[in-house]
């Protein structure tokens, strides 16, 4: 007597039981996929997220010293503008004190009948333009001013009689020597 079994209702049970693994184990990996994806994308959007706060940390350091700068350049050209003021007054006070020993010694130099109608100076140089009565009361005049330690030696530029035909007007520059010394001393 034989036998027979048949195997194909077992083997039908052992190819779905092995499909639905198959399956199982599929949705398993896609599910673990989503989770993996998931978490990869969480963790470049937190690093994204810090990059972004570092960036924006960045940028308001950045405006800030740019700021400082900015006020640093502000305060350079104020300390430039107040140095320039510093020497413009130290001039202006060296030239006060000169200004003062130019007319004391224009006062004590003048001759009789000698009026001085206008004194300028630029630097050490003084021009002076003035009335005589004569041409003897200007080479007094000039004498006086060449005799005067304050003054260097007259330059006589011009002489004309006046317009109302009373006397000379004449124009001479001097050199005064101690503003042209104050000045070399000077950086």
């Amino acid at each position: 007597m034989s036998i027979t079994i048949n195997l194909l209702p077992w083997r039908e049970e052992q190819r779905e039981r092995r499909t639905r693994r198959f399956y199982y184990f599929m949705v398993l990996m896609l599910l673990l996929g989503v989770a993996l994806g998931w978490g990869i994308a969480k963790f470049y959007s937190m690093q994204l997220a810090a990059q972004q706060q570092r960036n924006a940390f960045i940028e308001a350091q950045t405006r800030e010293l740019t700021a400082d700068i900015g006020n640093l350049e502000r305060y350079k050209a104020d300390a430039l503008r107040l140095g320039e003021q510093l020497v413009l007054f130290q001039t202006l006070q060296t030239q006060r004190a000169s200004t003062v020993e130019l007319f004391n010694a224009l006062a004590s130099s003048v001759a009789s009948g000698v009026v001085y109608q206008q004194v300028s100076r630029n630097g050490a140089q003084v021009s002076i333009e003035g009335v005589a009565a004569s041409e003897r009361q200007v080479s007094e005049q000039l004498r006086r001013v060449a005799d005067s330690r304050a003054f260097g030696v007259p330059s006589l530029s011009e002489v004309e009689s006046d317009a109302e035909g009373g006397g000379r007007q004449f124009r001479f520059d001097v050199e005064q020597p101690s503003l042209s010394a104050s000045a070399e001393e000077q950086p």
